[in-house]
């Protein structure tokens, strides 16, 4: 290992649907968090490593911050929030305008209290003109003391690999904290729920989304490696729900999961068996018993 060899943390933080998690996605060259333009995709902090002869770098993508309306809505602050105080460098993801609203004040006013260095990272820059870009860049400047603005396109792969050499400035030297060959510490439960819940949130209309969950009850490979079973279980808070989740005679169930599979399998590198059914949990937003039991766990961010 090199003697110049760096090593450490680095978060995504920003308000819902800036585009984090295709930004994360992007750098490390694999698709481990889930996508959707509805916010509150990300509810859980998914960890992921980059690693490269320069050094290594373990990613943050913390939840969207935005004003909880329930427990689970707290839960997500909290788990983005934690993150700011555990890392080396933040990187602040924003849209490319010069209108900075509540949101972006409050989150900078967050970064403010930290002493952790604080990329601004301008997204999406395939969306607007060039000479856009430094009108957008001189309204950030005057809200906070960036130590580098980065403006980029997650989408298309634009300036990120400038964005890794500037994150690497602010990394300790020391050795990694993964082998080279992991991409994520999540659990391959976790990111078939997820990846089933991204598929349900892009099939769904509006509304249902924010209140559904996804529950692997079963999740074993057949001999030889070349066939997996799953079986899992849509959470809903309404009957009405259940019945729009299922569609006419089990279109839309279908739907979601021919797409979760086809996600599945290239992520398994195996055939899966996929079963799906729908439940009702009314209310399981404002449940401790609940959100726990779907894997957000409130005692992970008291640590």
């Amino acid at each position: 290992m090199r003697e110049d060899y760096r090593s450490g943390f680095a978060a995504l933080v920003g308000r819902p649907n800036v585009g984090k998690s295709t930004l994360m996605n992007r750098l490390i060259g694999q698709k481990i968090a889930i996508t959707s333009h509805k916010p509150q995709t990300t509810r859980n902090r998914i960890q992921t490593v980059y690693s490269c002869e320069q050094g290594q770098i373990v990613f943050l993508d913390t939840p969207g911050i935005h004003k909880a309306k329930n427990k689970l809505g707290e839960y997500m602050v909290n788990a983005a929030e934690r993150a700011f105080r555990e890392v080396d460098v933040v990187l602040w993801l924003v849209e490319p305008t010069d209108f900075i609203g509540a949101g972006e004040r409050h989150i900078a006013e967050k970064l403010e209290r930290g002493n952790v260095p604080v990329i601004l990272v301008i997204n999406k820059t395939d969306t607007v003109k060039r000479e856009d870009l430094l009108r957008f860049i001189d309204a950030y400047r005057k809200l906070l003391d960036f130590a580098e603005i980065v403006p980029v396109s997650a989408l298309k792969g634009d300036n990120t690999d400038t964005l890794l050499a500037q994150i690497f400035k602010y990394l300790p030297y020391g050795p990694r904290f993964y082998d080279e060959d992991t991409v994520t510490d999540q659990p391959m439960r976790q990111i078939v729920a997820e990846l089933i819940r991204e598929k349900a949130l892009k099939c769904l209309d509006e509304e249902i989304p924010h209140g559904i969950a996804v529950s692997i009850e079963k999740m074993t490979e057949r001999k030889g490696g070349k066939l997996v079973d799953i079986e899992a279980t849509i959470i809903c808070e309404k009957d009405s729900h259940k019945g729009i989740i299922i569609g006419k005679q089990g279109a839309m169930l279908k739907k979601i999961g021919s797409a979760a599979r086809y996600e599945i399998e290239r992520l398994l590198e195996a055939k899966a068996n996929l079963q799906l059914w729908v439940r009702v949990k009314k209310d399981w937003r404002d449940s401790d018993y609940l959100i726990k039991n779907f894997g957000y766990d409130r005692k992970e961010l008291e640590k």
